[in-house]
């Protein structure tokens, strides 16, 4: 069930109902009926499914409870690795096997011996990288004692499964989202009213920015080879703001949903097109993503290591690596992350200056500001043609193509839908210290003004909405 469909404008209305009938004491009944419905909407994706996120919450509850109550530290280590093994087992049978084994046999060339791996004929459930990093957190903060585990099923079932945020994040952790499912959530207007608004922003970024977007940049990139350099460099930077639209529309939708229902998640972008650096985008892009690999896997790495350049450098090229691998099992999102990486790497390179410390990053915060967000615009740019190529070749074709400034035969906007693009910069541009430009107009205008927006935002969505698109990050 996609957020920008007919079938979730009826869903949610009804459960919405359901919910706040039910009434703000009841919570039990009303934890029940959010996983209930949680339930139902990612089993209509594919049923069979719903077994495998219940055998995930059920090992990392019950691994959960051991961790906490286990007296001996290899007790402890035996649930963790219990739980690590089987998110990281599951995320490598149904999204890494197949890459891993082609790859594998291509290296010793067993295609041609007598020696041959088989691939697995399987689906890539959706959602499954969110909520096994979710879950998976759930047990590595209770054996760092940064939560209690909880001994509520019904809570911790829901924590997993809630559905505004199960498909595509925000990645959220225990300690923010699990406890909400214990607290009465009171109904209140003016929550719901952002809410409202969140979700309304969030369908204009997808269905009218991000799908019409999506028209030009596949046209393009259906045959690069036909392209020159001017089309191309033009698709790369339309595909960044695809992709943004796309998945900042989806958790703006899933903020907004949650938000109804009284809860609060974590926000996940923050205007990444005005970084100053490759390490200041990370933390405006995915940010749930960013923060997950920063706890568990950069900062064990540079722990006791007296923070050295070489460590932290280490520790950056396998977390970026790894991000880019979280992305899907092909090349080109794996050099996506160690592109990533490199640029960060270079912008922290150590020197003296007089006799001080500085680095490439200290004069970038120093730099003009449009100086900068050419800068980053133009290296995030090109990291997105590995994101979007279908392998290494072709990524590295088009950006040689682009480089050597091959004449376009024939240029056009494609659709003059993308100029939407623009307007899309200058309202979060201008309304930059705000969650949302909306909130900024609740702020600045009258009533009647007010509202006279929010329906030509609604006129526009009918009006100019793009061809309907599964979101991107569904395949990850």
């Amino acid at each position: 069930m996609l957020f920008n469909s007919f079938s979730f404008g009826l869903f949610l209305p009804i459960v919405l109902c359901l919910y706040w009938l039910i009434g703000y004491k009841k919570v039990k009944y009303q934890n029940i009926l959010l996983l209930i419905a949680s339930y139902f909407f990612y089993g209509l994706w594919d049923w069979r499914f719903l077994l495998l996120i219940l055998a995930s919450s059920l090992i990392d509850y019950f691994a959960g409870i051991e961790i906490s109550k286990s007296h001996k530290v290899s007790r402890k280590k035996l649930f963790l690795y219990s739980s690590i093994v089987w998110n990281l087992g599951v995320l490598f049978i149904f999204k890494y096997y197949n890459f891993f084994i082609d790859e594998f046999s291509a290296l010793f060339n067993l295609e041609s011996s007598d020696y041959t791996f088989s691939s697995l004929q399987i689906i890539l459930p959706v959602g499954l990288s969110f909520y096994t990093f979710q879950t998976m957190s759930y047990t590595l903060d209770v054996y760092k004692k940064n939560i209690k585990p909880t001994t509520n099923l019904l809570q911790f079932l829901c924590f997993v499964s809630f559905f505004p945020q199960l498909v595509a994040g925000p990645i959220e952790r225990a300690k923010n989202l699990l406890p909400q499912f214990s607290k009465e959530r009171k109904f209140d207007i003016a929550t719901s009213k952002d809410g409202l608004r969140l979700i309304l922003w969030g369908l204009f970024k997808k269905m009218v920015v991000a799908d019409n977007v999506a028209i030009a940049v596949n046209a393009i990139y259906l045959s690069p080879e036909d392209q020159g350099s001017l089309s191309l460099f033009y698709a790369s930077i339309l595909f960044f703001f695809q992709i943004y639209c796309d998945f900042s529309g989806y958790s703006d939708i899933a903020i907004g949903s949650a938000k109804l229902f009284g809860f609060k998640l974590s926000k996940n972008f923050n205007i990444p097109y005005l970084a100053r650096s490759g390490a200041e985008f990370w933390q405006r892009w995915h940010i749930t993503l960013t923060k997950w690999f920063l706890d568990y896997v950069y900062g064990p790495i540079v722990k006791n290591r007296k923070g050295s350049y070489f460590a932290k450098t280490f520790a950056l090229f396998v977390s970026m690596g790894l991000i880019g691998l979280w992305h899907g099992a092909k090349w080109t999102f794996i050099f996506f992350g160690i592109y990533q990486a490199i640029i960060i790497a270079i912008e922290r390179i150590p020197f003296k200056v007089k006799d001080k410390k500085v680095s490439i990053s200290y004069y970038l915060a120093r730099m003009p500001f449009a100086f900068t967000i050419i800068y980053i615009f133009i290296l995030i740019t090109t990291s997105s043609i590995f994101f979007r190529a279908d392998t290494l070749e072709s990524a590295f074709y088009i950006i040689k193509k682009i480089g050597s400034f091959v004449p376009s035969e024939q240029f056009s906007l494609i659709s003059t839908r993308v100029l939407f693009v623009p307007l899309l910069i200058a309202l979060e541009y201008f309304t930059r210290r705000k969650n949302h430009p909306f909130e900024f107009f609740e702020k600045k205008f009258s009533k009647p003004v007010r509202w006279l927006i929010y329906y030509a935002f609604v006129l526009i969505i009918i009006r100019y909405a793009g061809p309907k698109e599964e979101f991107i990050y569904f395949q990850f």
